[in-house]
């Protein structure tokens, strides 16, 4: 079991610098595209055609993955109220694994709902208008974001229950 938890913090070490890698390359070209685009149109007078569309297609990769990466590391927004109202670290715990099994549910349909529509992108074979990319390259930027939440949301819910249990018996 030791073994398989190790495989498995190596991969995610692995995958956390591959899409911290990633944004950041996307991010770079989405500032130099504006950046070009705004000085061809505003010195230069030359529209740049068919920029704004792969400025579209990097920013909703930045955005996704950028979604993926705070499920990682559970920075993402959350509403911990429970802490407000009372001491209590074993409510604390539980409401923590009551959020999460409700992220988790979430999560698979979300995966769902992305999977539904990027299928539905392939089959229709929508393109975009200047370059000609598949819409379907962008839509997958949904499918993948929703697995990888619903990756690190189950992950989170192993260690919240792990936390709830093993915690009374360490004491």
């Amino acid at each position: 079991m030791k073994i398989i938890f190790e495989y498995c913090l190596r991969i995610d070490k692995v995958l956390a610098f591959i899409l911290n890698a990633v944004v950041t390359l996307l991010g770079l070209f989405i500032s130099f595209a504006l950046f070009v685009g705004i000085v061809s149109r505003s010195v230069l007078g030359i529209q740049v055609f068919g920029l704004e569309e792969l400025v579209l297609m990097a920013a909703m990769w930045v955005y996704m993955l950028g979604a993926a990466l705070a499920s990682r590391e559970r920075s993402h927004l959350s509403a911990d109220f429970f802490q407000a109202f009372t001491d209590n670290e074993c409510l604390h715990d539980s409401m923590r694994i009551v959020a999460t099994v409700v992220s988790l549910v979430m999560a698979a349909f979300f995966v769902s709902w992305s999977y539904s529509l990027f299928s539905w992108g392939f089959e229709k074979g929508q393109t975009t208008p200047v370059f000609s990319i598949p819409q379907y390259i962008s839509q997958g930027s949904l499918l993948v974001a929703s697995i990888l939440l619903l990756l690190y949301t189950l992950r989170d819910l192993i260690g919240d229950i792990g936390k709830l249990f093993i915690k009374p018996l360490a004491q």
